[in-house]
C-alpha cells in the first residue's frame, strides 16, 4: 500500500519508527525531517492532498497532540482524518468512517503502542453497508 506520511517536530521520532516498522508499505514522506520547530500545516496539507487526489491510498499524520494535524487534514475535501489514541478507535475509524488518514499524538502516545494502532488501522477494512450513507452525507456536506 502506498501511504502518505507527515509530521511536525513533535512527531518526527514516531514517523521514523513507523516507516522502519512497516517496510512492507511504500511511504511517501512529506516531512518534517528533524526535531527543529516547524508548523504542522506545512507538511499536513501536502500529505492530505496526496491522499485526496489518489496518489497515495491512505495517510498517517503526527503532531504533538494530533489535533492540529486532524484539523489541517480535514480541511481538504475528500479527507476523513481520525485522531486515534487506542486500537479500538483505530479499528472503528476504518470500519465505520472509512478514515483515509490516521492521526497520532506524538507527545501522548508511546511509540510501541502507536505501532499497534497503525497495525490495527492498516489491517481494518471499511464495512460499507449502512455506513455508506453516512460517508455520502459527509461528501454532500463538503460540496454544499
Amino acid at each position: 500500500m502506498k501511504l502518505a506520511i507527515a509530521c511536525d517536530h513533535a512527531g518526527y521520532e514516531m514517523k521514523e519508527a513507523i516507516k522502519k516498522a512497516f517496510t512492507m508499505h511504500d511511504f511517501v514522506d512529506f516531512g518534517t525531517n528533524g526535531t527543529q520547530s516547524m508548523d504542522y500545516p506545512d507538511t499536513g496539507f501536502p500529505a492530505a492532498r496526496a491522499v485526496a487526489e489518489g496518489s497515495c491510498e491512505r495517510g498517517i499524520l503526527i503532531c504533538g497532540s494530533g489535533i492540529g494535524m486532524s484539523i489541517t487534514a480535514n480541511k481538504v475535501p475528500g479527507i476523513r482524518a481520525a485522531l486515534c489514541t487506542i486500537t479500538d478507535v483505530a479499528r472503528l475509524s476504518r470500519m465505520h468512517n472509512d478514515a483515509n488518514i490516521l492521526v497520532l499524538a506524538g507527545r501522548f502516545t508511546g511509540i510501541p503502542y502507536a505501532l499497534e494502532i497503525v497495525s490495527t488501522w492498516l489491517a481494518t477494512d471499511f464495512e460499507g453497508g449502512r455506513h455508506n450513507n453516512r460517508i455520502n452525507k459527509i461528501h454532500q456536506g463538503e460540496r454544499s
